[in-house]
């Protein structure tokens, strides 16, 4: 009897080990689906950028995006951007705008002209909206250089937002952060905190800088303070500006983003979105599987090869994700889509 209980104790933890090591390695490639017409989110008077999606306590899907006047081009991100919301009855859309969430505030505020880079969460029974703002004279490289990162929070993703009157995260002399922070992601951890990685630009030549590196925060609450971490992040070798717009979650015992890679400096596919993983949400490598996407949208009605696929981030149902959503930039067009993906 003895021997037989043995065995089966063995037995046992050889199926749990299994059951926990299977599928650690994760493919988003491979869970890609096709997308209809419905999927993309454009307006007629607006550039459409940053969607950020969740499933609402009543059942319905809001896309967080940032928009500006079309006829200001591309480049009016950094002066002329702010947070709108849509709705959708289904996850991958149609999607109808509804109002302006994170409006124009008094020039008082550090988010007083621009809003953008929404990262859309709830923690309990809390929507939690991160997100850069900045301020400026009107010139592009003084808005770019007045980025920081804040929080607005409400009990309904249609608000009323409330915004706070400092940055949840400002620079850091001589850090890696000297001269902005934006690109803000999070994460809830196991333990109970939270983890933000955000992209920084550090000391340099006027006007652009230094070196754009990745940086992470952790909290004890979602709101802050966040207390910056000395580890850099996705990092390749001398490479000035390897990547940005990560998007982070935890999922299967790790952590894992998905990142916009300038060159291919991690997937080897030239511009492209690449996977990294981490086991505690501060040292990252590229993914076994590090190509999420090139710069394809796979239509049904066939594949289109488009100039940016950017500002990668999920939407989870039942802590599942079940599309990528991302900004396309082509041809002087900006819209967000709503890829579906099979479920891992």
């Amino acid at each position: 009897m003895k021997v037989i209980t043995n065995k089966v104790v063995c037995l046992l933890a050889f199926l749990i080990l299994v059951q926990f090591t299977h599928g650690q390695d994760l493919d988003l490639n491979k869970l890609i689906q096709p997308l209809s017409k419905q999927s993309v989110f454009r307006l007629e008077n607006y550039m459409v950028w940053c969607g950020s999606p969740i499933k609402g306590k009543d059942g319905k899907f809001y896309l967080f995006y940032s928009r500006w006047p079309r006829n200001l081009t591309h480049q009016a991100w950094a002066t002329h951007s702010e947070i709108a919301v849509a709705v959708s009855n289904k996850a991958n859309g149609p999607y109808k705008h509804v109002k302006v969430v994170l409006p124009k505030r008094e020039k008082k505020y550090w988010d007083a002209d621009v809003t953008h880079n929404p990262n859309i969460h709830r923690f309990g029974d809390t929507y939690y909206l991160y997100y850069m703002g900045n301020y400026g004279n009107g010139e592009w490289w003084d808005h770019r250089n007045h980025q920081r990162i804040g929080v607005a929070i409400s009990k309904n993703p249609l608000g009323p937002w409330k915004r706070f009157d400092k940055p949840i995260v400002d620079t850091s002399y001589k850090s890696f952060d000297h001269m902005i922070a934006s690109n803000p992601s999070v994460v809830k951890q196991p333990n109970g905190k939270y983890l933000m990685i955000y992209k920084g630009v550090s000391e340099g030549k006027m006007p652009f800088g230094g070196i754009v590196l990745h940086g992470a925060a952790i909290s004890n609450n979602p709101v802050g303070p966040f207390i910056k971490q000395s580890q850099r992040i996705f990092v390749k070798d001398t490479v000035r500006f390897a990547a940005e717009d990560p998007y982070i979650w935890y999922q299967k015992g790790k952590y894992w983003a998905i990142v916009k890679d300038f060159k291919g400096s991690f997937t080897n596919s030239g511009l492209s979105l690449a996977l990294f993983e981490s086991p505690n949400g501060l040292d990252w490598k590229p993914g076994k599987y590090a190509l999420v996407s090139k710069t394809i949208i796979p239509f049904k009605s066939g594949d289109k090869l488009v100039e940016k696929l950017e500002r990668p981030q999920l939407l989870f149902v039942n802590g599942i994700p079940i599309s990528l959503y991302c900004a396309v930039y082509d041809k002087g067009d900006n819209y967000n889509i709503a890829i579906p993906l099979k479920k891992n």
